[in-house]
């Protein structure tokens, strides 16, 4: 099967997806833009490190995009982006894990006040906070994919009184998980929430979502985790709040301007932890896996995986 193999690798990124997908799929014959276009009439799939641009144009044997990324909302934004197509996001398992690692690292140290030591080590401050158990740390994790599960499932595992939401209602993704749905279920999951863990997908109806309204129906105290898209905050209600006394802190992986400039207030605000981007990585050895399997189920006519409805966003 002919595949292209096109996106916005770095140095040396392309090389080492290549690598592990040609392990994976050896049967594959992996192109790049230019090969592609010479033998348009037999390219099946794309595998794809957005923005692509007009790459994927003039394929008519086109059968499935599929991305490397697990949010598809850049690849969406697209305008080139072939509408006609199957396009999958990538699910994989190992980047799972990673998200619920940076979401159980996030919420020990807001239960534990380690950034607050972090603050007071600064200023040579010997002053031992109040300590909660993890049973009574309640933690709500908005988004129920299967991110949003994993991190769920490890949080609850550790202690944490869990609560799930989701825009629509669907099946409980563990029988001890209370879950709430729609507007109504998230106002009153708020007010129950001391850290908020956002792992929505960007779309229209979610974008801008944790503003100031938002915010304000946390209890006092309360710490915003958001490892989703930068879109989902507006960055000047929550420095609102945070200035404000309102919420405590926030960690934050993703932002709406990548990398965050460096005149960004979050750099230097006291009650915020900036991460690059690398709340879960993906992994081309694993990806690589589960890229195989759909190329796989296009070769042979069986259904596509984690395709993505366009009209939802995801």
């Amino acid at each position: 099967m002919d595949v292209v193999l096109c996106g916005a690798f770095g140095p040396g990124e392309r090389e080492e997806w290549l690598n592990s997908l040609s392990a994976a799929c050896p049967a594959g014959r992996w192109l790049d833009i230019d090969a592609a276009r010479q033998s348009a009439a037999t390219v099946r799939a794309a595998v794809v490190f957005p923005p692509v641009g007009q790459a994927l144009q003039g394929l008519p044997k086109l059968g499935l995009i599929q991305s490397l990324f697990a949010g598809v909302d850049r690849l969406l934004g697209e305008a080139s982006l072939p509408a006609d197509v199957p396009l999958a996001r990538m699910v994989d398992p190992a980047m799972g894990r990673a998200m619920a690692e940076t979401a159980l690292w996030a919420t020990l140290a807001l239960q534990r006040h380690f950034f607050a030591y972090a603050r007071q080590q600064a200023d040579r401050a010997w002053r031992p906070l109040p300590q909660r158990r993890a049973d009574g740390w309640r933690v709500s994790v908005l988004g129920l994919g299967e991110m949003g599960r994993a991190v769920a499932a490890t949080l609850a595992q550790q202690g944490y009184a869990v609560s799930g939401w989701a825009a629509r209602p669907r099946a409980q993704p563990r029988p001890d998980l209370p879950t709430a749905f729609g507007d109504e279920g998230l106002l009153a999951l708020l007010p129950r929430t001391d850290v908020l863990i956002n792992l929505l997908p960007l779309t229209a109806a979610t974008r801008g979502l944790l503003d100031q309204r938002l915010f304000a129906r946390l209890p006092a105290g309360a710490s915003v985790v958001n490892l989703a898209r930068g879109a989902h905050v507006v960055d000047v209600d929550l420095l609102a709040a945070l200035d404000a006394g309102h919420l405590s802190h926030a960690v934050l992986d993703v932002f709406d301007s990548e990398p965050l400039p460096a005149a960004h207030p979050y750099w230097s605000h006291p009650r915020v932890t900036v991460l690059p981007h690398v709340a879960a990585l993906t992994d081309p050895r694993s990806a690589a896996e589960v890229v195989a399997a759909n190329l796989n189920a296009l070769d042979q006519g069986r259904p596509l995986r984690h395709l993505v409805n366009r009209r939802r966003g995801y």
